[in-house]
């Protein structure tokens, strides 16, 4: 039998010599939530209803429904989530091919620990190619940061006083410098949303979200396990449920990695 990619990738999973992450936040309903202020009306949080337990609602059977909103936990933003993209696709209609792509680990915990409220800038960005390459078209730039240490307590992950929500994120200048001037797929972060917490007083508000989904581009977020991937080579699969006018949906994302 002649070998082919697949079944080379195939045979790789088996002999372990490929290796998938999950770099998925469990989803619960402890798992931190993005609190929006006052006059603006939150998502529900992540719950279980259930329907039967192998009893008499149903004997043989286990299940529940769940309520949610889409962008709780680990999700994908797509392009109609915004109002620079309003025209754009919904989740269901996002093309397949741009849910699997090379993966681009930028590492600014260093900066990050010093500083909460870090943004990553252009000459950050272009240091990072500078050693590992441009930024392939189809790529997903995943910013390792650090933040995920702080899930297990939903006051540590916003990290909010009373001047705002104190998280990293990317500043106006890059987050449109990478939505027109890269052909990447999208960004993933550790945090609770793609833009730093304190982006709604950025001109203009929320720019990772205004550039990035008005340029048919794609936003991950609350990410784990980034720091057992290679700044290059590895490979992220996102699987959005296919929600027909969606703006989002909590999503389980992987990682293909060499061992």
């Amino acid at each position: 039998m002649t070998a082919t990619a697949l079944s080379g990738f195939l045979t790789g999973l088996a002999d372990g010599s490929l290796r998938v992450i999950d770099l998925t936040t469990p989803l619960s309903s402890s798992t931190p939530a993005l609190r929006l202020p006052a006059q603006f009306a939150s998502l529900i949080d992540f719950s279980l209803e259930e329907v039967s337990a192998y009893n008499e609602p149903g004997p043989y059977w286990r299940h529940n429904n769940i309520h949610t909103g889409e962008h709780i936990g680990t999700h994908l933003d797509a392009p109609i989530h915004w109002i620079s993209g309003r025209d754009g696709d919904d989740v269901s209609q996002i093309p397949v091919q741009r849910l699997i792509g090379p993966a681009a680990v930028l590492d600014l915990t260093a900066q990050v620990a010093d500083n909460p409220d870090y943004l990553l800038e252009v000459a950050d960005v272009e240091a990072w190619e500078t050693e590992h390459g441009e930024l392939l078209p189809g790529a997903w730039l995943l910013l390792r940061t650090g933040w995920e240490s702080r899930g297990e307590s939903e006051a540590e992950f916003l990290n909010a006083d009373e001047t705002g929500s104190h998280t990293p994120g990317v500043s106006v200048e890059c987050a449109e410098w990478l939505a027109t001037k890269r052909q990447i797929s999208g960004l993933g972060v550790e945090t609770v949303g793609v833009d730093a917490g304190l982006a709604g007083g950025f001109d203009p508000a929320f720019p990772v979200h205004y550039h990035f989904l008005g340029n048919d581009k794609y936003g991950l977020t609350s990410l784990r396990n980034l720091g057992l991937l290679p700044a290059t080579g590895a490979v992220v699969v996102v699987s959005p449920l296919p929600i027909v006018g969606g703006t989002g949906s909590p999503s389980r994302v992987l990682a293909i990695v060499e061992n």
